[in-house]
């Protein structure tokens, strides 16, 4: 079961200028690079993210409550065993007229699978097997062992189909790009295109999208200024920009985020070394002092890496040290800390730019310096000692964090040890024998002090009273075409 980060959506009203009118499309912010939106290949920012999943869908999607739903496959079954899913495909055609058949999803499905290798996704679908076209318009995926959450990881935009060379999928929106700016259309495609009957008033019932990528700054005055209906794809980093003036009519909406946000171990030289070393300076963090100035109602701590509740009651304590206080975890990691004795302990930490950034480098800082460890800050990707993971999961399995610190990935330190058992789990039919293996691999990371869990990753949106369709949700992917079902 899932269990959702915050007790509820964060909220805040805010009011100043009046809503953005009802007619014409509606406006959209993807906090982001420009040029990202237009992401192609399998490694997509958020705002391709989106792009892709309106435009090219997959067997199943995501609605907007983040639940999984039929997409290209209008129904499918599960087999008793849980290693076959067997999906019947909508009866409706490409772009060019031609039918979508099982055959063509097979040779689709199968090319991006072999695109995936060596990303976290790729490992993600390690247990996808054979992928059979059984006849026209049914296919089957076979699975080396059970996952109930493998749906949800079918519904990921990386795995959405398109036809042809120009790569056009097939719906449920259209996508053209401005000539003249980073900015992409979206429009509805008629329901006979995606399968559904056909309706002379589907016009009416819609309204286009325009979505293009903007910095944190431009979104946040731009939805002010009533420019923007809705922002998406806010992080930590820009969270307290949005404190920084009035903005229009809306509301702060924070997802109920799953997913990993810490700190990766980068290299193993120098003060970190040594694995006791590094673990004092996690123990040494005061995890609810580092999230207090960001005013975040609700968010969770961690200090493990997969979550607790993702193993069965009692394998984890709530907290990594239970029996240990701040004051007395500080004062071990002092102990750990002096042994050190080949010039001032000193660490650099690489954080996004930005006022969220900030704050996280003076809470870091301000706890390693009561264990005798200064801190120097240097940017993302610029060779930092460690280096800040902010990672939104797929699906909620152990399996997604330990992919997450997998070698073939090759972020920061790892474990070839524990890459190996998560490996061999994926064969396994028995659950119990399954988490056996995961709880090993976790334990092997957690002591060789790969990475510093800080707690629950944060995105927000702002969203204008005027716009329907959105809805928090863990995953932080926030479906385009329900935000196009004009319901008034």
């Amino acid at each position: 079961m899932i269990r959702a980060a915050f007790a509820f959506p964060l909220v805040i009203a805010l009011f100043a200028c009046g809503p953005a009118a009802d007619r014409g499309p509606v406006t959209i912010g993807v906090i982001g690079e420009s040029e990202a939106l237009f992401d192609t290949g399998v490694r997509l920012s958020a705002g391709a993210q989106h792009l892709r999943a309106a435009s090219n869908e997959g067997l199943v999607a995501l609605d907007l409550s983040g639940q999984v739903v039929p997409a290209i496959a209008e129904r499918w079954i599960v087999t008793d065993d849980g290693l076959s899913y067997i999906f019947r495909l909508r009866n409706s055609n490409w772009s060019n007229g031609e039918p979508i058949t099982a055959s063509d999803i097979r040779t689709m499905l199968q090319e991006r699978l072999r695109e995936l290798e060596g990303t976290s996704l790729g490992l993600d679908l390690a247990k996808v097997v054979e992928v059979r076209a059984m006849t026209g318009r049914v296919i089957e995926l076979r699975l080396s062992g059970p996952m109930p959450q493998f749906l949800r990881l079918l519904a990921q935009p990386e795995l959405g189909f398109s036809f042809g060379r120009r790569g056009v999928g097939a719906g449920p929106m259209t996508v053209t790009r401005d000539d003249n700016a980073p900015l992409a259309r979206l429009a509805m495609m008629p329901p006979e295109n995606r399968g559904l009957p056909a309706r002379e008033d589907w016009e009416e019932m819609t309204r286009n999208l325009a979505v293009r990528n903007l910095t944190a700054t431009e979104a946040i005055e731009s939805f002010s200024d009533g420019e923007v209906d809705l922002v998406l794809n806010g992080s930590i980093a820009d969270f307290p920009m949005i404190e920084l003036g009035p903005l229009s009519r809306g509301a702060v909406q924070v997802d109920p985020a799953i997913g990993l946000f810490g700190l990766q171990v980068r290299n193993d030289s120098g003060l970190l070394s040594d694995p006791d070393r590094r673990e004092a300076l996690s123990m040494a963090i005061d995890r609810e002092a580092l999230i207090q100035p960001f005013g975040l109602g609700g968010w969770v701590s961690a200090t493990w890496i997969v979550p607790p509740e993702f193993f069965t009651p009692g394998t984890l304590t709530a907290n990594r040290w239970p029996d240990l206080g701040l004051e007395e975890r500080r004062a071990v990691a002092r102990r750990r800390i002096a042994t050190w004795s080949a010039g001032e302990p000193s660490v650099s930490v690489g954080l996004p730019d930005g006022p969220g950034g900030d704050l996280l480098f003076d809470a870091l800082s301000s706890s390693w310096r009561q264990i005798g460890v200064t801190t120097r800050r240097v940017g993302i990707g610029e060779g930092g000692d460690l280096e800040l993971r902010d990672r939104l999961a797929r699906y909620s399995s152990p399996r997604w964090f330990l992919n997450q610190l997998n070698c073939a990935v090759a972020l920061g330190l790892c474990s070839e040890e524990a890459d190996a058992l998560v490996r061999d789990s994926l064969a396994l039919k028995d659950p119990e024998s399954k988490e056996l293996l995961l709880i090993e691999a976790h334990s092997i990371l957690t002591e060789a002090e790969v990475f510093i869990p800080l707690g629950v990753p944060v995105r927000w949106s702002l969203v204008r009273g005027s716009v329907e369709g959105f809805q928090p949700n863990p995953w932080g992917l926030h479906p385009l075409p329900a935000l196009a079902e004009n319901t008034n």
